[in-house]
């Protein structure tokens, strides 16, 4: 074959390769994966994420959906709550989709699974609103930067309301990373009270007798404040346990905050304590200002617990690519991101260089029962601002 031939033969093929390349790695935009759960036991969380998410990217974006001229893409994914089918949505979105970062997802289970893909694919993580601390501990590289708060975060802030003197506590969580981490980080931030049970029951449980009889025996013989400190999400109603009369043993209830539905619940409980990452209610700024009116705006209801956790993915996504002036490159995304600080709905948000977690503030209440409200009222005892908290950083980096 003449050299002419070869030549012409290449550059025919430049032009085929060109015209193969997918719209979207042609077009300017930014495509950014939501792995969430949709469906599945986790559903309620997810679809609030998912909501916040999408106001979020509307505010910081000024309305335009772009970034320095480049169009907003967000590509939805359900994991349903498996992680196997969180890991290869994620790696389908990184390959195939061509997304440039992704956010999400609800359930620390699939969170860990998913950690791998992004340092795989040498992509930018965000999670939200996955808790467990392993998450930002040892599984985690440095790809991944979270948004929402971790066990410690939560378990910090909660010990804050229980930890004193003469106070003896058991605790009931979920069989899972979620539940199991917490209670470890919650034993680690407790230093004056006295931890005596730890009780761990499957995530889909919805008679809580057996668990509850095990909590009583343990605490009812002993002196002083008698606490049951409890970590659940998703299905099944823990505070049933109320129903076995724990009262007559001097026994309370504690718990930190969680979505409005599941708040309800919580007025059988006047005066409980605990400690909660948000409620609409109680951070004063501009942001939350803003995503309170466009969530009533929109869904006539006030913005939950979750919604926030999307709306501050959002900001750190959006500040972040403002930071790069809309350029996608990994390397670029994390210098900008390390350190980094965002306006979020809780205020202030800054990413440790350590970990990438998100120091924030968290919430001391006392419930209020208030009959305007179909939930109990986390009234504010007093900000616990991330300066107040010595969150441990748990990975190898």
């Amino acid at each position: 074959m003449h050299r002419r031939q070869l030549v012409a033969l290449a550059a025919l093929a430049a032009i085929a390769t060109a015209a193969g390349v997918p719209a979207w790695a042609q077009s300017n935009e930014i495509r950014i994966a939501h792995v969430y759960s949709k469906t599945g036991p986790l559903e309620a969380y997810g679809k609030q994420t998912q909501a916040g998410l999408l106001m979020g990217l509307e505010y910081a974006t000024g309305g335009t959906m772009t970034v320095n001229g480049k169009k907003i893409v967000v590509i939805e994914k359900d994991d349903q709550g498996k992680p196997d089918l969180g890991k290869s949505l994620l790696a389908a979105a990184y390959s195939d989709d061509k997304a440039a970062l992704a956010v999400g997802p609800t359930s620390s289970g699939v969170a860990l699974a998913m950690l791998p893909v992004a340092e795989e694919y040498k992509k930018v993580l965000v999670v939200e609103p996955a808790v467990a601390d392993s998450i930002t501990g040892d599984k985690w590289n440095k790809y991944i930067f979270r948004t929402g708060r971790n066990s410690s975060q939560d378990a910090i802030s909660n010990a804050v309301a229980l930890d004193k003197p003469g106070t003896t506590i058991a605790t009931l969580a979920q069989d899972y990373a979620f539940g199991r981490d917490g209670v470890k980080a919650f034993k680690d931030a407790v230093k004056k009270a006295k931890i005596v049970h730890e009780e761990y029951l499957p995530q889909n449980t919805t008679d809580f007798t057996a668990g509850a009889q095990r909590l009583i025996d343990k605490l009812k013989d002993q002196p002083g404040r008698k606490v049951i400190w409890i970590v659940w999400a998703g299905a099944g109603n823990p505070f049933k346990i109320a129903d076995l009369d724990l009262k007559r043993y001097g026994i309370e209830i504690a718990t930190g905050g969680n979505i409005l539905p599941a708040m309800a619940s919580y007025k059988q409980f006047p005066g409980m304590e605990g400690a909660t990452y948000y409620y609409f209610g109680i951070p004063k700024n501009p942001v939350n200002d803003a995503l309170v009116s466009m969530h009533y705006k929109q869904y006539k209801t006030p913005p939950d617990f979750f919604t926030a956790g999307g709306f501050s993915a959002a900001m750190a996504v959006v500040t972040a690519l403002k930071k790069t002036g809309g350029d996608t490159g990994t390397n670029k995304l994390i210098g900008a991101m390390e350190g980094m600080s965002f306006d979020t709905p809780k205020g202030t948000m800054t990413f440790r260089k350590e970990d990438h977690q998100a120091m924030q503030s968290m919430y001391h209440f006392k419930i209020k029962v208030d009959p305007a409200f179909a939930w109990g009222v986390p009234e504010l005892v007093h900000e616990i601002k991330a300066s107040e908290m010595d969150v441990p950083i748990r990975n190898k980096r």
